[in-house]
């Protein structure tokens, strides 16, 4: 199996080649930001469930014109309260439908609802969102990804892990070119994201590398994405 030593050699040349000039930046400050466990507990649960929705209104969308509009959303969903919105009436999901300042599209607008009452769930039986994902062991973070597919709503792809990295949970991303370098490096044979045996074999080569180098799986999975 290659190493990490390796895979960083050559993500800190790739690196090198396109950041160039005296006030480029180095390879660590393009690295995701990551909490503690603690840090993760402090955070309001409005501000998870607020980034569950941004994850979801992205997908399909351009990243840039959700984000422009996104002051815009925490107003029309009452900052993303999670009770609040939990109790939202089917004519208010009618009226949210209608409401100019966001992206009107029914589905996403009613997965709010549903991640919001989600969220309440979890909040009895953890005391609180932000309890449930601190806690979580970053050694099973794959199933983390299908617990919010399974009782989130619109979470499955890469929607729920990419909420879990906005708010500094650590996990990597099985974007295209993480996927193309766990094949090119022969670290897989085949990546398919929607397999629970393959999300259990990758789960495996991102702990050995994490054991290896002490490094936060976010960061593994920019490093290994950038030798691509």
């Amino acid at each position: 199996m290659i190493s990490f030593e390796t895979l960083l050699e050559v993500a800190e040349a790739r690196w090198v080649q396109n950041n160039t000039g005296a006030d480029a930046p180095t390879l660590a400050a393009g690295l995701p930001a990551v909490k503690t466990p603690d840090q993760l507990r402090q955070v309001p649960d409005d501000r998870y469930l607020s980034e569950m929705a941004r994850c979801v209104f992205r997908a399909g969308f351009s990243w840039k014109v959700i984000d422009a509009k996104w002051p815009d959303f925490e107003i029309a969903f009452d900052r993303f309260n999670p009770v609040v919105v939990a109790h939202y009436s089917d004519d208010r999901l009618d009226q949210l439908v209608a409401d100019k300042r966001i992206v009107r599209h029914a589905g996403k607008i009613k997965s709010v609802r549903e991640n919001a009452t989600f969220t309440c769930q979890v909040q009895q039986s953890h005391g609180s969102y932000a309890a449930f994902i601190a806690d979580w062991p970053g050694t099973d973070i794959v199933g983390l990804w299908l617990e919010l597919k399974k009782r989130g709503s619109r979470l499955g792809g890469n929607s729920g892990p990419m909420s879990l990295r906005l708010m500094g949970k650590d996990t990597f991303i099985l974007t295209k070119d993480v996927i193309a370098a766990l094949v090119n490096h022969k670290l897989m044979a085949s990546v398919s994201p929607g397999s629970k045996r393959d999300l259990a074999a990758v789960q495996q080569v991102f702990n050995r590398f994490q054991e290896a180098s002490g490094y936060p799986l976010a960061h593994i999975s920019r490093i290994m994405s950038l030798t691509v």
